[in-house]
């Protein structure tokens, strides 16, 4: 059966999977990155995972894969195929598509992390049908990808959807991107741990604690909660005037709040917009798996294009 290879390369660990034509997933396989072992090991063991899933494929689909699609962290210039910089690996300018092809014997399209997620739940999650959308996960930082007609722009530089870095409080707490008051360090899952942490005394306290204190009434656990819902619609009522998405996709550890997420946010949303047209706005509906379905796409897409490509070539 034909099919391809979908990897999504996470600071600690791997996700793989082999996919269908239609999507569908044949085959499912984790292990971990390896990054305490230094990069080098870590791009080893990605080239190993990836062989060992190509012969996987051949023994028990009659093929092997006919290509493969790669997410990865950090920065990445998806055009050169090149691993730019992930500061939880360690590594830096790794052309890691090149790398993979060579070992595989099958073209491989390599991708951002969170811009292959959001290329997943534009499709086949929760932005289904959208023309366009902006999908924001909210985890230990805060990332994006804005969503085009059925692709994801990654911008001219690579940097596309970094609306982590959009300054919110000027002025306020340092970021390590170098700047002053970015959103992620008001509003990431990470940024409210640590205020809850500091609020609440317990140095253990993380977001999930903060937003069950925030459903059992406690004033502290709120007043932390809404100064980051606060600066996240700041932040997003600046992408809605740039990009006017149809839809607005949250997802990343944060969202998993739920309603105690978001309810306020479209609240702060609506007394925040004016002549903008506020979406609907909606969780993720992949989880985790957004990343390696992504990157099985990113694969498919690979393919079809070379067909195109062969088929008005004179």
């Amino acid at each position: 059966m034909r099919h391809v290879i979908a990897l999504d390369v996470g600071g600690t660990g791997m996700k793989a999977a082999l996919a269908g034509p239609g999507g569908e997933v044949l085959h499912r396989s984790r292990r971990a990155t390896g990054r305490e072992q230094g990069p080098e090991a870590v791009v080893a063991g990605i080239l190993d995972f990836a062989a060992e899933l190509h012969a996987y494929g051949a023994e028990h689909f009659g093929t092997p894969a006919a290509a493969a699609g790669v997410a990865v962290p950090g920065i990445v210039d998806e055009a050169a195929g090149i691993a730019v910089y992930a500061a939880n690996l360690g590594w830096r300018d790794i052309p890691l598509r090149d790398a993979l092809a060579e070992r595989l014997g099958v073209p491989v399209a390599l991708g951002h992390d969170v811009r292959t997620g959001a290329l997943a739940e534009g499709r086949v999650g929760a932005g289904r049908g959208a023309d366009r959308f902006l999908f924001v996960a909210l985890g230990t930082g805060i990332a994006g990808g804005i969503g085009v007609e059925g692709r994801v722009e990654s911008g001219a530089h690579g940097f596309a959807g970094e609306i982590g870095h959009i300054v919110v409080r000027p002025g306020g707490a340092l970021c390590p991107c170098g700047q002053r008051g970015c959103l992620e360090r008001f509003a990431s899952a990470a940024a409210v741990s640590e205020a809850w942490a500091a609020a609440s005394g317990d140095p253990d306290a993380d977001a999930a604690d903060c937003a069950k204190a925030v459903e059992s009434g406690d004033p502290r656990a709120r007043a932390v909660w809404q100064e980051a819902v606060d600066a996240l619609a700041d932040g997003l009522v600046t992408a809605l005037t740039l990009l006017d998405p149809r839809t607005l996709i949250i997802g990343g550890g944060l969202a998993e709040a739920g309603e105690t997420l978001f309810t306020p946010l479209r609240e702060a949303i609506d007394r925040r917009v004016t002549f903008q047209k506020q979406p609907p706005i909606v969780p993720a509906a992949l989880g985790d798996s957004a990343g390696c379905l992504g990157a099985g796409l990113l694969a498919w897409d690979l393919l079809d294009h070379r067909t195109d490509r062969m088929e008005v070539t004179p």
